[in-house]
């Protein structure tokens, strides 16, 4: 299980912590889960739809590698806005998902410009930590 903390001279953030220290073992980098069903299409058009897309992708692909979201180290993610409202609500909905645990460590969350699939708002790219 990785070391979580926030050191008493920075802030304190709001769900994550600023270090994660690693234990020994596989260090497991996944790609970017993007919002695309099983047969390659961008699903819905709205960051709703398209998180709890990402949100399946990403518990699929931790299953396959046979860690859980408690095992990761460290989560980037990656909305298409520049509303700080915006990426406020996909943060929200990722910490009452499933995928919860993945995001109390360190984590970024930025609003870009654009991703790689036309139509395509969201994107979560996960390290993991296992034995």
């Amino acid at each position: 299980m990785p070391e979580k903390f926030n050191p008493p001279t920075v802030h304190k953030p709001d769900g994550y912590s600023h270090v994660t220290i690693s234990p020994a073992g596989r260090l497991i980098h996944f790609a970017g889960q993007c919002p695309l069903s099983i047969d390659d299409q961008v699903v819905g058009g709205d960051l709703t739809t398209q998180t709890d897309q990402v949100i399946t992708n990403c518990l699929a692909v931790l299953a396959a590698a046979s860690v859980s979201p408690a095992d990761i180290v460290r989560s980037i993610v990656y909305v298409v806005s520049s509303k700080p409202s915006d990426l406020s609500a996909v943060w929200r909905q990722l910490l009452e998902s499933p995928l919860a645990p993945a995001f109390s460590t360190a984590s970024t969350l930025l609003g870009v410009t654009a991703l790689g699939y036309e139509g395509q708002l969201v994107e979560v790219d996960l390290t993991a930590a296992a034995d």
